[in-house]
């Protein structure tokens, strides 16, 4: 059966398609099902049901936690102006009646995988970012979240569903369990969905890094992910074979200024390693003063690499992200600039103190 081919009611069968089994009443009309007929099918005893506004599902028992997904989308997609057809924004492969309509919140992050979020089937609310414009209202299980920054979606079994931190920023905003928003963070860096930087800054975006429970989870969250990025560094010297280095240690001029703690230093080289785990942090001052300490502190570190690289140190930075996915591409970014050491000036004496 293709998707425009008209059919009587009584043709419209339970399949294996789910995309089959859920259809607007758009989608119905255009195979010959009139309004008054799917409603007549979904009275008391029938074959079929209507779970939200202009969404029908043609069987009467549970729906399941894929149904409960797409009938959220069709009803957020339903046009904002009768008889124009939503304009889709999506690749190929979405159906263009979900609109603009983006899943995101605990549903988005279970579609990721995460084991922290609970099934879509036992969700009590699904969350759908629409555009702002849109003035449909939250129904049932589907809340509707209009929003000004609607971002590309990643399609995930044929939906469209918002990027991991997006839908962690949605997620958490709606959650009073800190326990729960622990959970969440610490699942999103320690298995790879994204960076720690990333995430805060959809925290701050979403204006909800001020609250204690997230203040908490966030001072965990970078702690752990620091932890993390020391023990692939550990790894990566000695498994790579490369020189140990003086572990944790600070460097000044002789009787000069301090120059600033680095990870890792390699003395006879003049090359200091330091892992980029800062993320920037937000919420707990007022707007303008926070954008001056952020500014502040990333000038903090351009002023002192540059300082040390005056001074003949080689600065090697390492992210969390490409000690975990690419590290032996970060031990030959090591390797090279211990090898260079022998063709550069000899860098200024500097005092190595433990940290």
């Amino acid at each position: 059966m293709t998707q425009n081919t008209p059919l009587p009611p009584c043709h419209l069968r339970i399949t294996s398609d789910v995309r089959q089994r859920v259809l607007s009443a758009a989608q119905l009309k255009a195979r010959g099902v009139s309004a008054a007929q799917a409603a007549g099918r979904c009275g008391t005893g029938g074959p079929w049901q209507q779970p939200l506004p202009g969404v029908y599902v043609l069987h009467p028992g549970p729906l399941s936690g894929r149904e409960r997904l797409r009938s959220a989308l069709l009803h957020a997609g339903r046009t904002a102006v009768a008889g124009r057809r939503a304009v889709p924004r999506r690749s190929a492969g979405t159906d263009p009646a979900y609109g603009e309509a983006v899943v995101t919140g605990l549903a988005a992050l279970s579609l990721h995988g995460f084991a922290a979020a609970p099934p879509a089937v036992s969700l009590d609310r699904i969350d759908v970012l629409v555009p702002r414009v849109r003035r449909l209202r939250s129904v049932r299980y589907v809340r509707l979240m209009r929003t000004s920054e609607l971002p590309e979606p990643e399609l995930l079994d044929g939906l469209p569903v918002a990027p991991v931190a997006r839908a962690l920023a949605d997620a958490v905003a709606g959650l009073a369990d800190a326990f729960a928003v622990r959970r969440l963070l610490t699942e999103a860096v320690r298995e790879g969905h994204c960076e720690p930087a990333v995430v805060v800054g959809e925290l701050n975006r979403a204006k909800v890094l001020g609250r204690p429970q997230v203040v908490n989870a966030v001072d965990s969250l970078l702690a752990e992910s620091r932890a993390s990025a020391e023990d692939r560094l550990y790894g990566l010297v000695r498994e790579h074979g490369l020189p140990e280095p003086l572990w944790n240690v600070d460097l000044r001029l002789p009787g000069g200024p301090h120059l600033g703690g680095v990870d890792a230093y390699w003395p006879e080289e003049a090359v200091a390693l330091e892992l980029d785990t800062g993320a920037p942090r937000y919420g707990r001052t007022g707007g303008d003063r926070r954008q001056e300490e952020h500014e502040a502190r990333w000038s903090g570190y351009a002023a002192r690499r540059e300082h040390l690289e005056r001074l003949g140190v080689t600065v090697v930075h390492l992210s969390p992200g490409k000690l975990r996915d690419a590290l032996e591409q970060q031990a030959v970014v090591v390797r090279t600039a211990l090898m260079a050491a022998a063709a550069r000036e000899p860098a200024a004496h500097v005092v190595i103190l433990p940290r």
